[in-house]
């Protein structure tokens, strides 16, 4: 590792923005490839977000130490916070058995994991100017430093706080750098604005002290146990919701803030015109001691020179990614981590370690393809419908990158080549539609879903019907995860199979699971033209 600005005259194959998880995991990869690579971190350290936030110190990822299974990829869909990599020690859970960890202790894991492969990063080298040239792209730090690379990899996470346009938004406090000591707002009124777990968390922090808290957003409040979207509120964010449906004193408003005005000195109340959504948008006047500021963060895009500036979208938060990661206006431009969350955005888990690490390694695998000339790894497989439904039973048994990357990440099948089938694990579903591996041939997509309206219904309601466990019947009607394959030709979807819904996500029963995939792989294979496939 490097702890200063190096400079470069001859182009790396890659440069990489930001030395947090999604830098490391690809950066291990890069260098395992072969690749040459450097990490520009801004910071003095790996991790450099968590050494800050969240900011009351709690992961809300998953940190299951004791699973009862000793299978190392079956206890990954428990572990959510540890990068990809071929040590055992290299676990975040050896880190802490804490099932919500400590920050601190993730910021050690990184710094382990980076010095574990002696990954080239140069420390205090933050990316001021980002331009094309002759041979890919040139990245000027602050020290005056140029650093060259081919290809260009973004991962440094949504580093700016997102502000929504307010009037007088810009007088109250920020989530990242408001005071988190609970004395500071004793029998104090508190705004929060936001919706999200960084405004409940920081509303949880409060109840002891404040004498009112409302929380507050546009959009209704949304409990990941519901959506299954684990950026949602987490039941370990939501105290504060007893507090309002108890009558506490404290609140959630649903509307949009209209405008926020500070009356002068530096004890002067905020006075708030907010619009009610659920109250025929009713206009009230209310006042606040202290206005907290929990809206979410955005990519910062200012190093770009205009002529490879990534095209941004949803509210200019994140940049617009075609199914391979790359900008959509910028060829040679990928991005990795929780920027590539725009393809899935509040849907599934490519905004989190536990998803992204997966789509950094499939990223990886792209790259090698696309500029390497380096073929997805295969396991050849018989064409048989018994031997293809094996495969897939085995997969979505123990499979961590399908259980993350639910409908997003899947594998793919592809049987083009007479009595042999190809077997590709972990491929982005958007991206195989258009890869090099389905091109002329019928192929198969693997992937563990949830049911279409899985996030409309209370799943604690005992009076809502949901498809029986074990019902092969009932298989197509299921919401809970379970796995779907579907048949594809030319990008065409030719045919569609459900694998029954189980309590304890066990898809193996001869007769309730196999049978029937065994069934659908002969009926869609028998169905092909003639000279493909079999």
């Amino acid at each position: 590792m490097h702890n200063q600005s190096l400079h470069s005259s001859e182009a790396l194959d890659y440069l990489v923005i930001g030395a947090g998880p999604a830098g490391l995991q690809l950066g291990h990869l890069l260098a395992t490839a072969g690749h040459t690579y450097r990490i520009l971190e801004a910071g003095n350290r790996p991790g450099t977000f968590f050494q800050k936030f969240p900011r009351h110190r709690q992961l809300i990822s998953s940190n299951k130490v004791h699973t009862g299974i000793d299978d190392p990829e079956f206890n990954l869909r428990m572990d959510w916070n540890s990068l990809l990599s071929p040590d055992p020690e290299l676990l975040f859970t050896r880190y802490s058995k804490r099932y919500f960890p400590a920050a601190d202790d993730y910021v050690r894991y990184l710094a382990d994991f980076a010095e574990a492969f002696d990954l080239d990063i140069a420390f205090d080298t933050r990316a001021v100017r980002i331009r094309r040239d002759d041979d890919g792209f040139t990245v000027t730090d602050q020290h005056g430093g140029d650093h060259r690379g081919r290809r260009l990899v973004m991962a440094t996470g949504v580093s700016r706080p997102y502000i929504p346009d307010v009037p007088g938004i810009e007088t109250a406090e920020d989530y990242s750098d408001v005071s988190v000591d609970p004395e500071d707002f004793t029998d104090q009124r508190v705004l929060i604005l936001g919706k999200g777990n960084s405004a409940l968390e920081t509303a949880d922090n409060l109840i002891e002290t404040a004498a009112v808290i409302h929380v507050a957003g546009p959009h209704g409040l949304r409990l990941a146990w519901k959506s299954h979207y684990v950026g949602h509120l987490r039941a370990v964010n939501n105290n504060f919701l007893d507090t309002y449906q108890l009558k506490s004193q404290n609140a959630i408003l649903d509307g949009n803030v209209l405008s926020i005005e500070k009356e002068p000195g530096d004890g002067g109340r905020y006075r708030v015109r907010f619009s009610f959504s659920r109250a025929n948008e009713v206009v009230k006047e209310i006042p606040y001691d202290r206005i907290i500021v929990c809206t979410g963060f955005r990519f910062d895009a200012s190093p770009f020179d205009p002529e490879c500036r990534p095209e941004l979208v949803i509210n200019d938060r994140f940049a617009a990614l075609t199914p391979a990661y790359e900008s959509v206006n910028v060829p040679g431009l990928y991005f990795a981590g929780t920027l590539t969350q725009q393809r899935d955005f509040k849907k599934s888990t490519n905004g989190f370690i536990h998803g992204f690490r997966y789509g950094v390694r499939a990223l990886s695998r792209i790259l090698d393809e696309r500029h390497h000339d380096r073929a997805w790894p295969v396991q050849p497989l018989a064409t048989d419908p018994a031997a293809l439904a094996d495969a897939v039973v085995a997969r979505v048994n123990r499979s961590s990158a399908l259980w993350q990357q639910f409908g997003v990440i899947g594998d793919l099948l592809v049987a083009a080549d007479g009595d042999q089938a190809r077997y590709h694990e972990e491929v982005p579903v958007a991206y195989a539609h258009e890869s090099p591996l389905t091109a002329g041939a019928d192929y198969f997509v693997v992937t563990l879903e949830y049911g279409p309206d899985h996030d409309k219904v209370d799943p604690f309601d005992i009076t809502v019907r949901r498809a029986a466990q074990n019902s092969a019947g009932e298989a197509f009607d299921a919401s809970y995860l379970h796995p779907v394959i579907r048949h594809f030709r030319g990008g065409e979807l030719l045919g569609t199979h459900h694998m029954a819904e189980n309590l304890e996500n066990e898809w193996n029963h001869p007769k309730v699971h196999h049978a029937p995939l065994v069934e659908f792989f002969a009926r869609e294979l028998d169905a092909q033209p003639a000279g493909a496939g079999r």
